[in-house]
């Protein structure tokens, strides 16, 4: 019987997957399972703490998935091409699965495992609609490689048939070798934040059925309320593919509930970062559209923001959370960076560091855009536009909640003191154990305008 390879990367299920699907034929050929952890993941910068911990929850858990189903997983570490290259010569296998990636560290990759395996006699098959609901290059307008505004490219997104998910292999045939060299070992609890939530696809499938269950149906109205906190929570799943996007963009449409739009909307947001980085892997590190800004060095106003000591309750509520769960409400993504960038005048790339650093969900395409869409370098058609921390605070956080879960030293303030402590009696301010604001509000004032004077 010939042996198949399935290359799992960035797609760590069972449910809905077709790289799985393809390579056991619908549970007919001999499979082998790997996952190669390979250094250069590190070199390149993206083996944060946080994701290297939820990667061994997730590899972890398709382990046990896999044995329940009378397979297991090759785990090998190295060079991808180099590992899966002597896997094949080992078991004769005479094709490579994986999922189709168009990042430039994937391409570069997958461009070295073809050759490696080519020479072989073997073939890579790459799956596209696992990583992504609309692959890169599905749709584009005319003239041009990729959509760079948002909207054209929902109206083609939205209209584009989606594959039908297919259910998970109730049993796969698997060789009894080659060995595995076992997971990857989780990093030291004290390098991780205190509280990360714990990966896996059983994991993410229920928070899936909780949410859609429960909360979607307020999405729409509701999912910028800070306290409330009506987000799906699902990007570190959706990142190391524990659920899968086509799978959720279906059952989303057949809830029929108000918020489905909405967060097909966000789903579709995910899959356009990911085809402008396709066409434009520069936009990682350079400004996709440039505006000569000049961005200023300020060490220790830096260290302020990324310790949540910047003086502005909804900016330091915000960056506490990040370092405390690796997560952060995305509406608080958005007010934290445009401080950053618009207030502080600090380069985006500095904010998008510390961000992929510590988010669980640090997708390279997602981070380094939405960076760029609030530092005005990317693209938004306003690129002058500032979110004011005050105003954005009073309107998703009314009562200060949000704020007094994070900062517990403001949390005997009520509304609206908690949203400005600098207003109050110098004496009470001074037994808060919480700074000045690091740039002076009278100050701030112009900053917190766009070119048409509306704060947002």
């Amino acid at each position: 019987m010939t042996v198949r390879i399935c290359l799992f990367t960035r797609d760590l299920r069972v449910a809905d997957q077709p790289v799985l699907f393809a390579a056991s034929a619908g549970g007919r050929e001999e499979v082998l399972p790997v996952f190669v952890a390979d250094p250069a993941v590190a070199a390149a910068g993206f083996a944060a703490p946080n994701r290297l911990a939820y990667l061994h929850d997730c590899l972890a858990a398709l382990e046990s998935t896999l044995r329940d189903r009378g397979s297991r997983l090759v785990v090998r570490g190295g060079a991808t091409a180099e590992v899966v290259a002597r896997l094949v010569a080992e078991t004769g296998a005479a094709e490579v699965h994986l999922a189709a990636d168009h990042s430039a560290f994937a391409r570069a990759r997958d461009a070295r495992l073809r050759a490696a395996v080519g020479a072989l006699g073997a073939r890579v098959v790459a799956h596209e609609g696992v990583l992504a609901a609309v692959a890169p290059g599905a749709v584009t307008p005319s003239g041009s490689d990729h959509y760079a505004v948002f909207t054209p490219y929902l109206r083609r997104w939205t209209g584009v048939p989606l594959r039908r998910p297919l259910p998970p292999p109730r049993l796969l045939l698997t060789p009894e070798e080659p060995a595995s060299e076992g997971l990857p070992p989780r990093p030291h609890a004290a390098l991780l934040s205190p509280r990360l939530a714990a990966g896996g696809e059983a994991r993410a499938r229920a928070r899936m059925r909780d949410w859609l269950g429960g909360h979607l149906d307020a999405y729409e109205d509701e999912h910028d309320a800070l306290a409330r906190d009506l987000t799906s929570r699902l990007s570190p799943d959706l990142h190391f593919g524990c659920v899968s996007p086509t799978e959720l963009v279906h059952r989303a449409r057949r809830s029929g509930t108000p918020g489905a739009a909405a967060f097909e909307r966000q789903l579709a947001w995910r899959d356009f970062h990911g085809q402008v980085l396709a066409a434009r892997p520069d936009a990682a590190h350079a400004d996709y559209r440039p505006r000569h800004d000049r961005w200023r060095e300020a060490p220790d106003e830096l260290r302020a923001w990324q310790d949540g000591r910047t003086g502005y309750p909804l900016v330091d509520a915000g960056m506490r959370q990040l370092r405390a769960e690796g997560w952060m409400h995305n509406r608080a993504r958005l007010v934290t960076a445009s401080f950053l960038c618009k207030t502080l005048r600090l380069d985006w790339r500095e904010g998008a560091r510390h961000f992929l650093s510590l988010l669980v969900d640090g997708d390279v395409a997602n981070n380094q855009l939405n960076w760029q869409w609030v530092a005005g370098t990317g693209t938004d058609t306003r690129p002058n536009r500032v979110l004011n921390p005050v105003t954005q605070s009073k309107r998703y956080d009314p009562d200060g909640s949000y704020i007094r879960h994070w900062l517990p030293e403001l949390a005997r303030l009520s509304a609206p003191a908690i949203h400005e402590p600098w207003r109050l009696p110098t004496a009470l301010r001074a037994e808060l154990d919480y700074p000045e604001p690091l740039v002076a509000p009278d100050a701030a004032r112009e900053r917190f305008r766009d070119r048409r004077g509306v704060g947002l």
